[in-house]
């Protein structure tokens, strides 16, 4: 594991001395030229008996019989159809930029009732709706499930992957565009920032300008900036080919260590610093044993086996030594020094929060 955080660690650095230059594409987008979630409601029939059981999910008995009628069969108030064949499912998709109607989407589907598996369902006809309740798409066809279940009549049930919820590959057909924000804009495209940084910002209006002009682009905040571009659509498709390919030097992110404590992932940003610090951390390892012991009688004895339970408690103090972090110390050398004491990444999560905690670590701790 210390190897693994050593190669990590190195890794952030020499990514932050290398200064490589990006494209404004991967530094930036276009505002209002974004995807749109979808969701919607619908049937997967044609399971080999692992749909949903009615009497737990009544809403998909309900649903069948709205689809049903809608089709003009009428089923009497009366009859409860027990289905093992229907599972009700959730449906989202992501409908793109520049989307029009006719074109397909993936879609993906999952069950929201108890059914055990989706493996071989062919979803109905369901519409797909966008946050403003409008429907955008439609959606059919059958699933892709990557995972499948068995179950036996004892209740043993062995899985792999997750069989309650697919794909299905272009299973979407839009029905209807969404208005894109490059062509109504008016005379000045903005382009926001994928992190907000002033640096940034501050390089990119001066590329810009450096290539189309002085004017062209101006800062509108710490995450934005803004492009003077052609007001007709084919001419500002050309203009936004070339804008997006020019290449700039991002300004370094803050000094920042992100600790994963569940699984002691420690990532360490190339700009972390700490001032003149000792450290010493050591562990308390307890360990606690319960046994049987079985006292027998003697020969002959008039007496009974006994059975006494048996606690054994031992209690190991780890060694420790101190180290010593000097002012300015470097990334590469706190892991070096960390690592010549043995310590684990549990133990440097502790080491790093007592640092921040004294004020000697100058970066900012994120712990998830």
């Amino acid at each position: 594991m210390n190897r693994l955080l050593v190669c990590i660690a190195l890794f952030a650095l020499l990514a932050a001395e290398a200064g490589a230059s990006e494209r404004i594409k991967d530094l930036a987008r276009v505002n209002g030229v974004r995807s749109n979630p979808l969701v919607g409601y619908g049937l997967v029939v044609g399971l080999n008996g692992t749909g949903d059981q009615t009497s737990q999910a009544p809403f998909t008995v309900q649903s069948l019989k709205t689809m049903l009628n809608e089709l003009g069969v009428t089923i009497p108030p009366n009859v409860n159809p027990q289905l093992k064949n229907v599972a009700a499912v959730a449906i989202h998709a992501e409908l793109p930029p520049f989307a029009k109607p006719g074109q397909t989407i993936d879609i993906t589907v999952s069950s929201i009732g108890n059914s055990g598996s989706l493996r071989g369902g062919s979803l109905l006809m369901a519409p797909l709706r966008g946050a403003d309740g409008e429907v955008y798409a439609i959606a059919q066809g059958n699933l892709v499930v990557g995972g499948f279940g068995v179950q036996g009549n004892d209740g043993s049930r062995i899985s792999v992957n997750v069989p309650s919820a697919g794909r299905i590959p272009n299973g979407a057909i839009v029905e209807r565009a969404v208005p894109d924000g490059l062509s109504s804009n008016g005379e000045e495209l903005t382009l926001d920032l994928h992190r907000a940084d002033f640096t940034t910002v501050q390089r990119m209006v001066e590329v810009i300008n450096s290539v189309y002009g002085p004017g062209t682009a101006r800062a509108a905040d710490g995450g934005s900036v803004a492009v003077r571009a052609p007001f007709e659509v084919s001419a500002r498709v050309g203009f936004m080919a070339q804008l997006e390919n020019l290449e700039l030097t991002p300004g370094q992110g803050p000094a920042k260590v992100v600790v994963n404590a569940r699984t002691g992932t420690i990532v360490m940003g190339g700009n972390v610093r700490v001032l003149p610090a000792a450290v010493a951390h050591g562990s308390l390892t307890v360990s606690i044993a319960e046994r049987v012991e079985v006292t027998q009688p003697e020969p002959f004895g008039a007496g009974e086996t006994v059975a006494a339970p048996r606690t054994e408690l031992t209690a190991e103090q780890r060694e420790s030594r101190m180290f010593l972090l000097q002012g300015g110390t470097s990334l590469e050398e706190i892991v070096r020094a960390v690592n010549e004491v043995g310590a684990a990444p549990g133990d440097l999560i502790a080491i790093l929060e007592a640092l921040k905690q004294a004020g000697a670590l100058r970066a900012e701790l994120e712990i998830i």
